[in-house]
């Protein structure tokens, strides 16, 4: 019966006839070994799927043109149209894990992510505010800077915990893989989700109290007179002197002269992803600015938030893109 089995099974693993295949349906599993039932449900997975390949390579095809097309709108719809970019950007940033979090019973995502939601639309209620209290900037960058640090860390530590589970040290603790690899890869998760839909926000009220406050318009020239002791962002008056060590913050000043709040232009620069002077839109020298090497990274680390900003927001989009296609063509 073995060797009967064998001419019929490569039969139908070399050229795939129905018949064959009709044939060895026929035959007794529970007189052949596990290797013999094994090449049978082999030959048959074969036969089931013949002339799939094709179709395969059709669905991989439109998958990379896709791709293509959808980044080369993407970016032609960012450079011509940036704010309607961004706000569609932020609003699927907010919207699409929300979907599949809910989807999936996530609920501490759920919950950080309704306290998020809270405390970030109480901040931009008050920072489209007209006319803007002065102590709403203060309290937007601090928010959003407070923010923005949490996001770092929790993204590092998520990084180092699953770093450490792929070298194995996680058992020294006597705790197991998967679960060091689940803590981890969720620290990492809210990290980097957190810290570009924060990003995102405090540049929307970045922008936006800025020009509430009055100090520069969209055509770049500035409405009112900067006093060397007034901060461009916030408006309120400086009291510590630039090369004075002050007890709540510093001060910084610019390669342009301009002096700020240290709170106000890290939001402005870091958070709010601004790269000139809120006064005179001249560039700002990041690296002089912050000439801490600890500071340093969270510039790059920004950096870092803006292509992963595509992952999360588009690629989902483009993925059931992809599908939908796929399904009207029949290849589903």
């Amino acid at each position: 019966m073995a060797g009967v089995f064998e001419v019929e099974v490569d039969g139908v693993e070399h050229d795939h006839g129905h018949g064959v295949h009709d044939e060895a349906a026929q035959i007794d599993l529970s007189q052949l070994s596990p290797e013999e039932k094994w090449r049978l449900e082999h030959a048959r997975m074969h036969a089931k799927h013949k002339g799939h390949e094709a179709m395969h390579a059709e669905m991989v095809l439109i998958l990379i043109v896709t791709l293509v097309v959808a980044q080369l709108v993407l970016v032609q719809w960012k450079q011509r149209h940036p704010k309607s970019y961004n706000l569609v950007t932020l609003f699927q940033m907010w919207v699409v894990p929300l979907y599949f979090t809910t989807k999936l019973h996530w609920w501490r995502f759920l919950v950080t992510w309704f306290i998020f939601s809270v405390v970030t639309a109480f901040i931009t209620f008050r920072a489209t505010r007209k006319p803007l209290e002065c102590t709403t900037p203060r309290l937007v960058y601090k928010w959003f800077l407070l923010l923005y640090k949490i996001s770092y860390t929790t993204g590092i530590v998520g990084y180092a915990v699953v770093m450490f589970t792929l070298f194995g040290i996680n058992l020294i603790f006597r705790i197991k893989p998967e679960d060091a690899m689940d803590f981890g890869v969720s620290l990492l998760f809210y990290g980097l989700y957190y810290g570009v839909l924060g990003r995102d926000f405090a540049e929307m009220c970045a922008d936006f109290m800025a020009s509430t406050v009055g100090y520069y318009s969209a055509s770049g020239m500035p409405t009112k007179h900067l006093s060397d002791s007034i901060c461009a962002v916030c408006g309120q008056p400086i009291l510590v002197d630039v090369d004075e060590e002050g007890i709540m913050e510093n001060t910084y000043r610019l390669s342009c002269n301009h002096v700020f709040h240290e709170f106000c232009i890290r939001g402005w620069c870091i958070v709010g992803k601004k790269q000139t002077c809120p006064y005179c839109k001249e560039k700002v020298d990041l690296k002089r600015m912050f000439s801490n090497p600890w500071e340093r990274p969270h510039v790059m680390y920004g950096q870092l938030l803006d292509w992963l900003r595509y992952l999360v927001a588009w690629q989902p989009v483009i993925i059931g893109l992809v599908q939908g296609i796929n399904y009207t063509l029949g290849l589903e």
